[in-house]
């Protein structure tokens, strides 16, 4: 019993080092995500991709996700960035089961939900997403 608590804990460890600034898929909650993004102000048409980010004041990789989104945006006229005060939006943040911050969700001009990650992605992995869906421009 004793040998088996290390093992479970650093597997846990493990896995949720793993999940860290991991993008995921879109889902089945595409329909529901709609309305919560409506109530917050998010426009998607008026981009080819919207990154909604959610944060929180005292979140160090908030800060700088957001300054990677902000650096990003100045050379790629297609992207939209929208920051959302997890605090204050707490219906949304449940309706979006977002469980850290930063969580970012990636809208194309449809609206519709093509990604989200959560914890803070790696700027690499940050621009080659962006990059993916809007093209890297000079």
């Amino acid at each position: 019993m004793v040998v088996a608590l290390p093992a479970v804990v650093a597997v846990a460890a493990w896995w949720l080092r793993g999940k860290d600034g991991a993008d995921h898929a879109p889902g089945t909650e595409e329909d529901g995500v709609a309305g919560a993004f409506e109530r917050l102000g998010v426009r998607p048409t008026d981009a080819d991709l919207t990154v909604v980010q959610f944060s929180t004041a005292f979140c160090g990789p908030c800060r700088a996700t957001k300054a990677r989104l902000q650096q990003l945006q100045t050379t790629r006229p297609g992207l939209a960035v929208v920051q959302i005060d997890a605090e204050s939006h707490l219906q949304e943040v449940r309706e979006l089961d977002v469980r850290r911050t930063p969580t970012l969700f990636y809208l194309d001009r449809g609206g519709r939900l093509v990604g989200r990650s959560s914890g803070a992605p790696r700027p690499e992995e940050l621009t080659a997403w962006v990059d993916a869906h809007v093209g890297a421009h000079s």
